[in-house]
């Protein structure tokens, strides 16, 4: 299996999973009943939590564009050194950038972003310069 479509599983698969940490904490805060019901007047989540499911929200906004570019590559036969390495770069970007998110660290949060889309930019010049 091509190097891109690996990393394409794995940022796939985090992002799958980011659900899970702030759901345990809506438990926690919340209490089961509340957690699977629809409460009146819930608690706010923990500080990291609400934190986490931004940085969730953000990673499955921009899986979207790292897959389509990851499949179109895929399709039209483009794979290269400057694609494999753009999407394990991407890959480690989105790992960091949850983690800055998560534990409010704010000038890693933004540059790991942006090491991101320079990734995905790089995938997509790949592709228009064919």
């Amino acid at each position: 299996m091509k190097t891109e479509l690996v990393y394409l599983i794995w940022v796939t698969a985090l992002t799958g999973v980011l659900w899970i940490p702030y759901i345990l904490d809506r438990i926690a805060v919340w209490g089961l009943a509340d957690a699977v019901g629809y409460p009146a007047n819930p608690k706010p989540q923990s500080p990291w939590a609400a934190r986490l499911m931004k940085a969730h929200a953000n990673a499955v906004e921009n899986l979207v564009v790292f897959a389509a570019l990851v499949l179109a590559a895929h399709a039209a036969g483009v794979s290269n050194g400057a694609t494999a390495g753009a999407c394990m770069v991407y890959f480690w970007a989105r790992i960091v950038h949850v983690a800055a998110y998560t534990f409010a660290v704010p000038w890693v949060r933004t540059l790991a972003f942006t090491v991101g889309f320079f990734a995905q930019a790089t995938i997509a010049w790949q592709l228009i310069a064919r």
